[in-house]
């Protein structure tokens, strides 16, 4: 896990001492990504790349950027994130084209096996950038979008960066998502290789019920233990919901099985539901827990570098981030990994809107499709960059390629509501004996809301913006849409925090505020 960033010239030799380029304060910019390392190399004289390194696996020998030995027409690279199936890679591509023990190296292996059509290979959350001396680059993210990646393309140069922050402000107006699934080369543009959601992987209609669920256990289970892979101990953040309390599960038998006990963390107001919630379920599974009381005072201090971490003005979206800042840096300082349960609602129809407005199956399916399209920049980004600031890495094992296609092929009446109007029915059932029962029909709170976050935040904007600036701000021209005062003060520090970014070009927005 880390930070990279990246420089390819249009027009032959890199002039790195120009103002809008600055390639190492572009990644000084990213320190906080990569606390344990760092490294750039320039290429050819046309790219230069720049890593920070979080040490998660292969701890002495994952230095980047990687290759670069095998003559002027070898890659040099430098990846962001996990490559999950990097030992089965080894077994099916040749020795010496790993150089290097680290799981990122199975990315380096496929671009000189095959090229970038190779990286459709690789399962796991990662962004890329490599070069080659005699000319050739190219760009790729995972096709979740989990791990993050931006381009600004000026009439110089095309910058690459994990986080906006690290662009100039000179560069920040050219600055875009660059898309989940794709890879780019100077000389064939942007290639999609993979879909958020892969192609279904059964089909399901008059299986017996029991054996849906079995097969979504051994699914989600599955992808648990191998997200367990580290050099490092990893832990869970335990919000008290369905979702991390299965990932705890597992995870907490997992460890136990090899001899270790699990640490949990959880976040929230004194008494707030999804910290009692949270406590019960660590003392069921026997874990170590750890607990951080979100204080309305730290909570209010904290907003301005919260908004400017998360690099959003989206209130629903800064909401969960704060207490999930408080969160980061407790487990920070006893672990450097953790797994959430980030996506298990957009797979399994997990938010109550999801079937007020979407009762057709078929329309069910399609929304389900689009939220986890959209996901890179909501839930993805706030996990991302909160635990990144403190120097931890965050897991989303329900994203997994394999879970995502196996949840994305059950047929829909599956995660339609139960009778009494409780969601993820068939999730929970996957489940049944993981948890105690009350623990495991417990329903569903936004993390916001049941954290005590919501009612700590949400009242400071009524005293702080007036009518009459709200009005103003909605009025300007240019301005992004802006549906609460909340959301008014929150763009302000975003636009301190990146003067020069255009909101459309960078942000995905929630349904509501």
């Amino acid at each position: 896990m880390c930070g990279i960033a990246a420089l390819h010239s249009h027009h032959g030799r890199l002039d790195t001492e120009q103002a809008d380029a600055a390639p190492e304060r572009m990644l000084d910019r990213l320190a906080h990504r990569g606390p344990d390392d760092s490294g750039t190399r320039t290429v050819g004289g046309h790219t230069w790349l720049g890593h920070r390194r979080l040490s998660i696996v292969d701890l002495d020998g994952g230095h980047q950027p990687l290759g670069g030995a095998l003559g002027d027409d070898d890659w040099s690279l430098v990846c962001n994130g996990e490559i999950y199936n990097h030992e089965a890679l080894r077994e099916e591509l040749p020795a010496d084209a790993f150089g290097a023990s680290s799981d990122s190296a199975a990315a380096l292996a496929v671009l000189r096996t095959d090229g970038p059509e190779g990286l459709r290979r690789l399962r796991g959350m990662w962004a890329l950038c490599a070069a080659t001396p005699s000319g050739r680059f190219v760009a790729a993210r995972d096709a979740v979008g989990v791990k993050p990646l931006y381009w600004a393309r000026t009439t110089t140069a095309v910058h690459f960066a994990s986080e906006l922050r690290a662009f100039h402000p000179d560069v920040q107006p050219a600055a875009e998502i660059f898309p989940p699934g794709c890879w780019w080369t100077p000389d064939d543009g942007l290639h999609r290789f993979a879909e958020p959601v892969p192609a279904a992987a059964n089909d399901w209609e008059g299986v017996p019920e029991q054996v849906v669920e079995k097969a979504t256990f051994e699914s989600v289970a599955d992808s648990v233990r191998r997200h367990l892979m580290a050099d490092v101990e990893v832990g869970v953040f335990l919000s008290g919901g369905l979702d991390s309390s299965l990932v705890a599960a597992v995870a907490a038998d997992a460890y136990a099985r090899g001899g270790r006990r699990l640490k949990t963390f959880a976040v929230g107001t004194e008494d707030s539901p999804d910290l009692l919630a949270a406590r019960e379920a660590a003392a069921h599974l026997g874990t170590e827990h750890h607990e951080a009381v979100l204080d309305a005072a730290a909570a209010t201090r904290a907003l301005d570098e919260v908004v400017g971490c998360v690099e959003s003005f989206d209130a629903s979206l800064i909401r969960s981030a704060v207490p999930n800042w408080f969160l980061s840096e407790l487990a920070s300082r006893h672990v450097k990994a953790v797994l959430t349960g980030e996506g298990a609602d957009e797979l399994f129809a997990g938010y109550g809107y999801y079937h007020e407005r979407h009762t057709a199956t078929d329309a069910l399916d399609a929304e389900l499709r689009r939220t986890i399209g959209q996901l890179h920049g909501l839930n993805l980004q706030r996990c991302d960059r909160v635990t990144m600031a403190h120097g931890l890495e965050a897991r989303v094992p329900f994203l997994d390629r394999d879970v995502i296609a196996h949840a994305m092929s059950l047929p829909a009446r599956l995660k339609a509501l139960e009778p009494d109007g409780m969601e993820k029915g068939h999730l929970r059932r996957a489940f049944a004996g993981w948890l105690p029962d009350h623990l495991l029909w417990r329903r569903k709170e936004q993390f916001g809301t049941g954290s005590g976050a919501e009612s700590v935040l949400s009242p400071l904007w009524e005293s702080r913006v007036t009518d009459a600036e709200f009005a103003a701000a909605v009025a300007e021209e240019g301005a992004p849409e802006l549906r609460s005062k909340e959301e008014l003060g929150y763009y302000r520090t975003f636009r301190a925090a990146l003067p020069g970014v255009r909101p459309e070009a960078v942000l995905t927005r929630f349904a509501t505020a």
